[in-house]
Parts: structure tokens; sequence; C-alpha cells
């Protein structure tokens, strides 16, 4: 079957891209990733929806919680080196009851009320700072923009070329029906099969770095374990495949595996007197 001129400028456009993105960078973990968009603008971005939040959203005002919270995010970002210590570490915390918090490239990190009713100390919030830190030093959101712009042109040129005539409206052998079919499942494999696969193993590697970074900070790192379990009793029960997050079996089997090196840094940063005292004081 012969390319349509259409379709074969696309393929084209996969290969330029790859071939673009192939002067590749490394995660914390040391595993390749590609990234086609330029950090320092998707920094500036982040700057300005950073400040869009501040200026839009109800702010907690609460002085002790925004110092404990800020306690445990200063603590996390004081052991990073580099490049991620030179960051410019912005904290906005929102007066939202929802159980989240996230982070945008250039060290923009949103946290919402609602996670501190599931993170009980700082140990736990400290499991999901370091996770959401994790998230900025591995440069995911720029390596998760690249995997679905590449995605999208490569599916669409599959797509385009198993439709073939069937959707040229102009060819006896037009079957919409089938064009529609096509680009309906070819969208259903990209997600289920490429999109959120990857996705997930993104929050795996989060979960491994973050768990580092709060231990290297001096908080205990076993408390991730309960963090998360409380955190998947609050979620929705989807079916891991469906999901952008690893299931909380996965997550917690991931999360003690690694724990004998996470105890070995945790031990090591308390006997360096690194030992962060951020919870609130009792009223």
């Amino acid at each position: 079957m012969n390319l349509q001129p259409k379709v074969f400028k696309r393929l084209i456009a996969v290969v330029l891209v790859a071939v673009f993105a192939a002067g590749c960078s490394t995660t914390p973990t040391g595993r390749k990733q590609l990234t086609i968009k330029s950090d320092a603008r998707m920094a500036s971005e982040s700057a300005r929806m950073m400040a869009q939040i501040r200026a839009g959203s109800a702010l907690v005002q609460d002085r002790a919680t925004i110092d404990y919270v800020a306690c445990v995010a200063d603590a996390i970002v004081g052991i990073l080196e580099d490049e991620a210590a030179a960051m410019y570490w912005e904290l906005a915390i929102v007066n939202n009851p929802e159980v989240n918090a996230y982070v945008m490239p250039g060290g923009k990190i949103v946290v919402k009320s609602g996670i501190l009713s599931i993170a009980q100390n700082q140990h736990q919030l400290a499991t999901v700072l370091g996770h959401e830190v994790a998230h900025v030093t591995a440069n995911h959101a720029n390596e998760r923009t690249t995997r679905g712009e590449i995605a999208g042109i490569g599916l669409e040129v599959l797509a385009a070329v198993l439709v073939g005539d069937s959707g040229n409206y102009y060819s006896r052998n037009y079957d919409p029906s089938r064009a529609r079919g096509i680009y309906g499942a070819a969208g259903t494999f990209g997600d289920l099969g490429l999109l959120k696969p990857f996705t997930r193993m993104q929050e795996s590697e989060a979960d491994d770095i973050g768990l580092l970074y709060m231990a290297k900070a001096g908080f205990d790192p076993r408390e991730s374990v309960e963090l998360w379990k409380k955190m998947n009793d609050n979620s929705a029960n989807i079916p891991e495949f469906l999901s952008t997050h690893p299931s909380e079996q996965s997550r917690t089997d991931s999360m003690i595996r690694s724990l004998p090196e996470a105890l070995a840094l945790y031990n090591q940063a308390r006997a360096d007197g690194n030992d962060p005292d951020c919870e609130p004081q009792a009223k």
C-alpha cells in the first residue's frame, strides 16, 4: 500500500522528532529519557501558572499550617544538589479538601489542604512532598509531553495507513464507519498500551527517588508504606491498567524493596544530626 503524501510527511515528522529528541538526559535513577521541549520555556510557563494559582485560589492563611508544610518542603529541597538545588522552589497551599498535591516544572509545588487529613505527621507529609519533588528533578513533565507528542503522531500515521482509501471521501472504497473504528482503536491503544503504562512508570520512579530524598532529609521512610496505604483507601478502586498510578499493592511492594537503602540513608542523616522538627506545636 502506498502512503499518501500527507501521511508520508507525518511519518517523516515522527522520525525528525525522534532524532531531535535523541539528545537525551538521565533521571536521578540513571534512566535515559527523551525530551524535546525547552526546560526554560516549561519553567516560564509554570511560573505564570503559579502566579495565576496564587491570584485566583483560596490559599491557606493559617500560619502554623504554612510553616509546617514549608518546613518539610525546605528540608527535602535542602538535600538536593546541582541544578535542582539552584532552582527557585516555590510552594502554594490551596484551601481545598481534595486529597492531592502536584508539581510543575521549575520547582513549583502545589499542596491542597485535604492531603493533611491523610498525611498525619511530618514523615508522611515528607513522603508526599519527596514524591512531588522527584517529579521535578526527574524532568517527568517534559518527558511525558515528549512521549505524548511522539506517540500521537506515530499512532495517527499508523491509523492513516490502516484506513487507506476507506477514509478518502472521493474513493469508491470510502467507509467512514471503518475509518472511525480504526482511529478509535488507535487512540485506545495509545492511551492504555503506551501512555498510561509510561505514566505509571514515572510514578513508580518518583516513589523510589522521593523515598531516598525524604530519608536523606531525616524523615522516617518506613512511614511511606502507611501513607500510600491510606492514600489508596481514600481513592477510587480503579484497575491498574486503567490508571495513571500503580496499584496499592505494586506501590507498597516497591517501597518495601527500597526500604533497606532508604533506612541506611535515614540512619546516616540522623547520625549527622539531620533531625527535622516540623510538627506544629500544640496550642
